[in-house]
């Protein structure tokens, strides 16, 4: 039944469908965030919304690639948010009856990532009735997305290894 969960996974990943992703959550399912160390999600009911929130921040999701079997599985993907592209490998693990029981997520690169972070956090909050956490918290990631934007194009090509140097000073 682990195919059929992953197969059915990627495809409501596709689709941006979150009821369909939840369809292969098992009842003891954990989230584990690349964006805090701070909690977790715990059931079928908070990760869905993380998904439904997700889904309305991350679009063009296409899976790429697959690797696992039995109970434990990584799969890879790349999508956009806003004009940030994005990949992200999620590491799954399966409990007895092939349900999702434990999902955890690793993203690049950084800008990808904050615009993630500012997206999903503020519309989680307000399916979870906090407006006022939920404008807060889009203040706050707006600083650090900019930063990331700005160092990724700016910053970050003068030490590209590939880059001539000056070697005249």
């Amino acid at each position: 039944m682990g195919n059929a969960t992953i197969t059915a996974w990627c495809a409501a990943g596709e689709s941006g469908d979150a009821a369909a992703a939840a369809v292969c959550l098992a009842p003891e399912v954990e989230l584990i965030s690349p964006l805090t160390a701070q909690f977790r999600f715990h059931g079928p009911a908070a990760v869905t919304d993380v998904l439904a929130s997700a889904f309305e921040v991350i679009s063009d999701i296409r899976f790429h690639t697959q690797v696992g079997e039995g109970d434990t599985w990584a799969l890879f993907y790349r999508g956009r948010v806003k004009a940030e592209e994005l990949e992200e490998a999620q590491l799954l693990r399966l409990n007895k009856d092939g349900l999702i029981r434990e999902i955890t997520f690793f993203g690049r690169p950084l800008p990808a990532l904050t615009e993630v972070m500012a997206g999903i956090g503020p519309r989680l909050l307000r399916r979870q009735r906090q407006p006022i956490l939920a404008r807060i918290v889009g203040l706050a990631t707006g600083p650090l997305t900019a930063m990331a934007k700005s160092g990724e194009k700016r910053i970050l090509p003068r030490a590209d290894p590939a880059r001539k140097r000056d070697t005249q000073r």
